[in-house]
């Protein structure tokens, strides 16, 4: 896809979805993000505000027993591995941080259960620092919109390194995930009502 294109398709995303940075608590945004692997939103949801409710703190979570985190969790499944996870992390950061999220990739990705999509979450959405995460959905989307043509997640990320400005790496995320759950859906995307079919690689393929 052309710059132009690729301009045109931020531009539009950006109007059509009324886009505001949105920032929320480092921890918070950390926590629910390594609770998120392998769920459903409203189930990360659930587990995140029972979490919460108790453990607000690392220091609260690195000193509690993995027997009261993982009835917190379980509505994300995979509790054991993810309580686990999660109480390890938090751990570190009382330990090693002083209880405060490192602002870094380099020191996230030391942290329990953080690969760089999650560190890249906890960057966007915790610190405002520009990065691009990179799920299998916003991989999927920016393939079948023509920005990108990779093969893993990881080469997604450098590929929109690389394509989109850094001004925009913040939005990035947000605006293809919501487009995935609206327009762009894995099985069944819906070309012919979406507002960038006009320059989406896949979409002038399905209205030829």
């Amino acid at each position: 896809m052309k710059t132009s294109s690729l301009d045109e398709v931020l531009t539009r995303l950006k109007e059509y979805y009324r886009y505001t940075e949105r920032r929320g608590d480092p921890f918070c945004v950390l926590i629910s993000t390594i609770l998120s692997q392998r769920t459903k939103d409203e189930n990360t949801e659930k587990a995140s505000k029972a979490l919460f409710d108790t453990f607000d703190t690392a220091e609260k979570l690195a000193h509690a027993d993995l027997s009261e985190i993982e009835p917190c969790v379980k509505p994300a499944g995979f509790y054991h591995v993810k309580a686990r996870r999660i109480k390890a992390a938090a751990k570190k950061i009382l330990n090693e941080y002083h209880g405060e999220v490192p602002d870094t990739l380099e020191e996230l990705l030391t942290l329990e259960g953080v690969g760089r999509k999650t560190a890249n979450c906890v960057l966007v959405y915790g610190f405002g620092k520009p990065a691009i995460p990179v799920d299998v959905h916003v991989h999927r989307i920016a393939n079948r919109l023509g920005l990108v043509s990779t093969k893993t997640s990881e080469e997604t990320e450098r590929a929109l390194m690389r394509a989109v400005s850094r001004k925009d790496w913040i939005p990035i995320n947000h605006l293809l995930v919501t487009l995935g759950r609206d327009l762009c859906r894995s099985r069944t995307p819906l070309c012919g009502k979406c507002f960038l079919s006009d320059v989406c690689a896949t979409g002038q393929e399905q209205v030829k």
